[in-house]
Parts: C-alpha cells; sequence; structure tokens
C-alpha cells in the first residue's frame, strides 16, 4: 500500500514497515492483514523505509537518511509509531495501551488493564481478554477498540456492546447474565405482570425455573411476560 506523509487510514506515521514475512513494506500491520493471506508478526519487524526520503534502515523514531521524526510515539517492542495518544506500553499485556498510564491498573487476574475505577469493583475471569469477543468473533486483547467488561467479569468490544444493547439483546452471550442494570425494567415488568393476570386456567400454574442473574433454583408463578426469581428479584430466567 502506498504511503503518505501522514501514513494510513489506522495511523498517523512517516514510515512503512518491512513485513518480517513477506518482506514487503506496508505502512502499517493492518494494511498488511487486510492486503495479504496471513498476518504480519509486528514484535518481528527490524527494518522501515522513510516515506520522505524512502531510504531503508533498521526500525527507531528517527529516520537515518533526512532526520525526519517518523511519529510522535515509537515503540520499540511493539513497533507501533503514531501521533501522541498518551501511549503506555504494559509489561505484563505485552503490547501497547492508550493511556494515560495513572488512569489505568493491570489486573493480574483478568490480565488485562482496566480503568482505575473498576480496580475491586469488577469479577476477575482469568485471562478474559484471550477470548475472542462474541458477538464479532474477532480478537479483544490486541484490538484496536476499547474493551467493555459487564457485571459478569466477561468481556466485549464496547462497539459490539453497544449495538448488543441497540437492538434490545440486554444478556452476556456467553454465561446470559444481566449485561446492565436492570433493576428498573425488573419493577416495570411487575407492573405489567400485574396488570395482566393470566386466564383462569393458568392462573395457577407454577414452573420451575434457572435464574441466570444469581443462579438460584426455585419455583414461581408461570406469566407469559416472565417468571420472577424469588432471591433476586430479576426476571432472566428460564425454565429449569
Amino acid at each position: 500500500m502506498a504511503a503518505t506523509a501522514a501514513g494510513c487510514q489506522h495511523y498517523v506515521r512517516k514510515c512503512l514497515l518491512k513485513a518480517p514475512c513477506c518482506e514487503k513494506f506496508y505502512v502499517c500491520r493492518l494494511c498488511h492483514d487486510d492486503e495479504e493471506d496471513h498476518k504480519m508478526d509486528r514484535f518481528q519487524v527490524r527494518e522501515v523505509k522513510c516515506a520522505v526520503c524512502d531510504s531503508i534502515q533498521e526500525a527507531q523514531q528517527v529516520c537515518g537518511g533526512c532526520g525526519v521524526i517518523f511519529s510522535e510515539y515509537y515503540c520499540n517492542i511493539c513497533h507501533l509509531y503514531d501521533r501522541n495518544k498518551k501511549q503506555f506500553h504494559c509489561e505484563p499485556c505485552g503490547i501497547c495501551r492508550i493511556g494515560p498510564r495513572e488512569k489505568f491498573f493491570h489486573c493480574q487476574k483478568c490480565n488485562l488493564c482496566l480503568a482505575n475505577d473498576l480496580q475491586g469493583k469488577h469479577k476477575c475471569v482469568e485471562n478474559v481478554s484471550r477470548q475472542d469477543c462474541a458477538v464479532c468473533m474477532e480478537d479483544i486483547h490486541t484490538s484496536r477498540i476499547r474493551a467493555h467488561v459487564m457485571p459478569c467479569g466477561h468481556l466485549l468490544h464496547k462497539t459490539c456492546f453497544d449495538l448488543m444493547c441497540r437492538n434490545g439483546a440486554y444478556r452476556c452471550p456467553l454465561c446470559m447474565h444481566s449485561a446492565v442494570d436492570m433493576e428498573g425494567f425488573w419493577e416495570q415488568r411487575d407492573v405489567e405482570i400485574a396488570q395482566c393476570p393470566m386466564p383462569p386456567e393458568l392462573k395457577n400454574r407454577k414452573m420451575k425455573i434457572l435464574c441466570n442473574d444469581c443462579q438460584s433454583r426455585c419455583t414461581a408463578d408461570f406469566h407469559v411476560l416472565g417468571m420472577k426469581c424469588s432471591t433476586c428479584g430479576s426476571y432472566n430466567t428460564s425454565q429449569d
């Protein structure tokens, strides 16, 4: 892919990376992966080509030929060149994250950088980011799209989570736990059920249910609008 002084649609940079797999020059690994039938290992990049003077040289931040600065931010581990977004390289994650660093902490069990306001307030799932997003089935750990942590601890791309909510889906695709605070919705459902009693032949029918939110098993009054968990009050239930 041809480079410009501005880089590509993915990154702002003034150099091209030499792909160690096919020895072709691309502005970034994403441009490479879009064009080729294999993926570039950015950690193995050793050479770059200046987009200003075309000189080929070892990967570095400043061109050894014309002195142009390839990018505001450069990581010599990830070989990430980009404009300054307050990035930082996280050693446990093994990649660069968009910062600033002081607003994030690395959860050892989740093996992921999370916002400080989630410290001690999220459910840990071991190596959770090493799973693909359950909506788009694409990688979460190295994705440029921010991850959203649901109450159950599972992750989705933030864009995928927003799309899921807009389509009226409120449960985690992996464990079926409520993905948002549903307390107000459950209260509304109580009112709706009270206003729409079942016909006499079904009024006293009981069902054994499993709650997807608290995992309790109980017996509930049957209603077409939903069956309420007697333990936590959720209507996120299924017939047991």
